[in-house]
């Protein structure tokens, strides 16, 4: 178990508020309402998203009384008014993920990664919401495409949301970590659907990427919104893996084609960049990355320790490397 220590508020009533989740029928949606039925029992749980049809699968899955399902899009900030009316919690996880179709279309991704995000702002602070807490990326660190541009930019939306809410007693924090093991977006389900061919993909040879399991995710996000107190970056630590490496465990024997890095993605990943160092503070198992708002105070992190000077958190210097059985294990094969 993590330590205790001062940086942390005191913990939810789950069973008194009322959650809802942005893009709550996606990957990480799913693993959430799950793990809040089964560990939490909030007293009202609202699903937000866009796709009726996975809204009614959803429907079909998780059948307790407290689960609500609300058809919308963070786009639209009458909506997101009406939605959020009651509501104490929200987890904010619906954006536009994908790296080339975002070069592609960028002013979708724009209006929902950016524009989106401030309307979930807007909506939080004048429904009085208590927390928000919003899900970020690796990309948004030092990013060089679209998406992750677009979430740098709601990262400091949401950083920045803790002064606009003035005399509200909304606080707003970030999550930021890296793939999830298996996801739709994961490189993973590709090199499992090309094995039986004997020939799978490798963009470099040398590439590295942090990983974490979606219900190590899940818990982190849960657990972040008992420790924010306004206008964190929370980053867990995480392990690395080399791509070469994860090709070997998922399609062992194949053939590499060797076809290069796509344009907008990087050789290694990083979840602290260098500049934001002299800000960052390290706890036994993640970091933050502190506001700079006149009201932060030290007592907001007792127990934990700044990072040294020039610190850079990224996937090919991090001392936590996985290995072949690790990895097997993250994907439930042992």
């Amino acid at each position: 178990m993590p330590r205790v220590h001062h940086f942390e508020r005191a913990r939810l009533d789950w069973k008194a508020k009322s959650v809802l989740i942005t893009g709550g029928t996606g990957s990480f949606g799913q693993k959430f309402v799950a793990t809040m039925l089964q560990r939490h029992k909030p007293r009202r749980l609202i699903v937000f998203s866009r796709d009726e049809l996975k809204q009614s699968e959803m429907a079909q899955q998780f059948t307790d009384p407290c689960v609500r399902f609300f058809l919308g899009d963070i786009r639209d900030l009458r909506r997101l008014e009406r939605a959020f009316d009651g509501v104490d919690v929200v987890v904010h996880a619906a954006a536009l993920k994908q790296v080339p179709s975002g070069e592609y279309n960028p002013t979708e991704v724009i209006a929902t990664n950016v524009m989106g995000s401030q309307n979930v702002i807007e909506a939080a602070i004048d429904r009085n919401v208590e927390r928000v807490i919003a899900l970020s990326t690796d990309k948004a660190a030092s990013p060089i495409n679209l998406y992750g541009a677009t979430k740098l930019c709601a990262d400091k939306l949401f950083v920045a949301g803790n002064s606009y809410a003035g005399r509200h007693q909304t606080r707003f924090a970030v999550v930021r970590y890296g793939n999830v093991i298996n996801s739709r977006g994961s490189v993973i389900p590709l090199f499992k659907k090309l094995k039986a061919e004997g020939r799978i993909p490798i963009t470099d040879p040398r590439m590295t990427r942090f990983w974490i399991t979606l219900e190590q995710g899940v818990d982190f996000v849960i657990r972040c919104l008992d420790l924010q107190h306004g206008g964190e970056i929370f980053v867990p630590k995480l392990a690395s893996m080399k791509l070469m490496d994860l090709a070997e465990v998922v399609a062992p024997g194949c053939k590499h084609d060797i076809v290069g890095i796509r344009s907008g993605e990087k050789l290694h990943e990083v979840l602290v960049p260098e500049d934001d160092a002299r800000r960052t503070i390290e706890f036994d198992d993640y970091y933050v990355i502190q506001p700079d708002f006149p009201w932060w105070g030290e007592e907001k992190v007792a127990g934990g320790k700044p990072v040294p000077d020039r610190f850079c958190y990224s996937s090919d210097t991090n001392p936590r490397m996985i290995g072949a059985g690790e990895l097997r294990t993250m994907l439930g094969e042992k």
